[in-house]
């Protein structure tokens, strides 16, 4: 819903709405004094009514509605806005009327399921570390899987290389080098740092599911917008308005 179609709007939702950033992040830019209502610098907690003209930069900014598309990544997109050395940057690739970004990345060489959007918040609550949001991914390695393997990935370890420990998750085999793993965190490179300390290497990696969101028959390469019981059901699993 936009800002327009409410009797009022706390600056920090404005400036989430408009895309500009979380309402976390929102908070911050008012505090600087960047932000302008009607000319008049915002203060924590001001409100934007109908018909009120919000700077930011100097810039007017004007609430949209949300949009949530699910993409499905191809192998060799970057998830990156600015990239210079990226071949194929994700949002040149989406070629989305306004601005939308990722709410989670998938590196380079992976592939699925991506939500993007425009709202600042979701985009927050998504990538929130503290979160347990599932998702669910499809690897094939380039050995033969053993039981001590499935053990191991499903139990947790010590990542060195990020000092981190890695949640206990969900793992299944589901073929001589193929298995399944459902994680709730979002280590960088989680799954290929974890094969790795297994002298595993990773050879594909599909994610098919978010939340309760799945990647279904999207080909490659494509994006659709949510359903609006799709949409309800995330807003719902976020915590969100």
């Amino acid at each position: 819903m936009s800002a327009q179609k409410e009797e009022s709007v706390r600056i920090n939702k404005y400036l989430a709405l408009c895309g500009v950033c979380s309402r976390r992040d929102a908070d911050k830019l008012v505090e600087n004094g960047s932000v302008k209502i009607n000319g008049i610098t915002a203060q924590s907690g001001s409100k934007v009514f109908p018909g009120d003209v919000v700077t930011y930069g100097g810039k007017r900014l004007v609430a949209k509605d949300r949009v949530i598309l699910l993409y499905n990544k191809p192998v060799g997109v970057t998830c990156t806005e600015r990239d210079p050395h990226a071949i194929r940057k994700i949002v040149d690739e989406i070629k989305f009327a306004e601005r939308i970004t990722y709410a989670g990345r998938l590196d380079q060489d992976s592939e699925g399921l991506m939500i993007l959007t425009n709202d600042g918040d979701l985009i927050q609550k998504m990538m929130k570390g503290s979160s347990v949001h599932e998702k669910e991914y499809i690897v094939k390695v380039d050995k033969e899987i053993t039981e001590d393997f499935i053990r191991d990935m499903s139990a947790g370890m010590y990542l060195k290389e990020l000092k981190s420990n890695t949640r206990p998750c969900v793992t299944e085999k589901l073929g001589k080098y193929t298995f399944r793993i459902i994680l709730t965190q979002g280590l960088n490179r989680q799954i290929r740092r974890m094969c790795g300390e297994l002298g595993y290497k990773v050879t594909s990696l599909r994610r098919i599911r978010i939340l309760h969101l799945t990647i279904g028959d999207l080909p490659s390469g494509k994006w659709r917008y949510l359903t609006k019981e799709e949409e309800a059901g995330l807003l719902h699993d976020l915590q969100m308005e």
